[in-house]
């Protein structure tokens, strides 16, 4: 059964019956998929997986920094469904709903069945003929919400557009449905996701190793098989990977099922989510032991969307400072190291 209610999680013995949810329900969407209701260990009452998706009465704390819109989608989009911040690419937000809905999602404003919905036919018409009239445009990302959760047929008709526009290259989705709802990761799905011309990539968040069930490794697996090329995205978040152990489990996770670490992305400054946040310090610290502990193939990028619409930043631990051909190089055990090196 599908997790929505504030009711339905006291019933599968999620959250304790006397905690008042009722006002985070009515601000933020709760969404919990049968996949994810199985990992949450009820017995430990900071289970990594329940913190991520079953809402807390923390939520309803901001502080003055957070933002509805920490990364500027809206001063970028210049028709519904689109945010073009970078030259060569722009989101599609086809659809707001989501399978599931992380407690800490930076557009936790926007999604959800109060959120801003599913693109009508002459807004998909109208963000698919700016693509069109804008030939920069190299990348299109499906992002929302999830793009996974329309189905084939839907997701067909988007690629068979976007087939039609010569210059646009690459088609990136971006997407939790492996992990948390796998069983619609089916053949159909996986053709769906292709298009004549066009390259398709798809970025499978995952923050924690246990959500590398056998389902979602079947899934994964089809997508690779099938002809997807896969990236990874992560988030930093306190008290669920914020410890060295556990981020070298989930990059060598992604690795084995042939998912390129990609992305490990600074907390955003959502509303109602600073207990999730650490200091941008003790995320470079993380990145910098992350780098002599595994493969290269293993190794994220660490990025801060700047907000207010600035762009993503890659804000890894600083290795090298100096100048005028004299530098100071710091290796990831923390010794520093002159370059080029003095004469002996």
């Amino acid at each position: 059964m599908l997790i929505r209610t504030t009711q339905q999680l006291i019933e599968a013995g999620l959250t304790n019956k006397n905690a008042d949810l009722d006002a985070v329900a009515a601000r933020y969407a709760i969404g919990i998929t049968p996949a994810v209701a199985a990992l949450i260990d009820r017995d430990d009452p900071n289970d990594p997986i329940a913190r991520q998706f079953v809402p807390d009465v923390a939520e309803l704390a901001t502080t003055p920094d957070e933002r509805a819109d920490p990364i500027g989608d809206l001063a970028h989009s210049p028709v519904e469904g689109i945010v073009h911040r970078y030259p060569d690419r722009v989101l599609l937000k086809a659809v707001h709903v989501c399978p599931v809905y992380c407690r800490f999602c930076f557009r936790r404003e926007m999604v959800g069945p109060q959120g801003l919905g599913t693109l009508t036919a002459p807004e998909l018409d109208a963000a698919v003929g700016y693509i069109a009239d804008h030939r920069e445009i190299w990348e299109v990302i499906l992002t929302g919400g999830d793009p996974l959760v329309l189905s084939p047929r839907r997701l067909r008709e988007i690629m068979a557009r976007l087939a039609g526009i010569d210059h646009v290259k690459i088609v990136r989705f971006h997407t939790r449905v492996p992990v948390v709802e796998p069983e619609r990761i089916d053949q159909d799905m996986v053709e769906a996701l292709k298009a004549s011309g066009k390259t398709t990539y798809l970025a499978v968040h995952a923050n924690h190793p246990r959500e590398f069930t056998a389902g979602a490794r079947r899934a994964i697996a089809r997508l690779a098989d099938g002809g997807v090329a896969l990236i990874s995205q992560s988030v930093l978040l306190r008290g669920i990977n914020d410890n060295v152990e556990t981020l070298v489990e989930l990059m060598r996770a992604f690795v084995e099922n042939r998912v390129k670490p990609y992305y490990l992305h600074h907390p955003d400054l959502a509303p109602g989510t600073s207990h999730f946040r650490i200091g941008i310090d003790e995320g470079q610290a993380l990145v910098t032991a992350l780098r002599g502990r595994i493969s290269g193939l293993a190794q994220p990028t660490y990025v801060l969307d700047i907000p207010g619409g600035h762009g993503k930043a890659d804000i890894g631990a600083a290795s090298i400072s100096g100048g005028d051909g004299c530098f100071t190089v710091r290796d990831w055990q923390g010794e520093e190291h002159r370059y080029p090196p003095q004469d002996r």
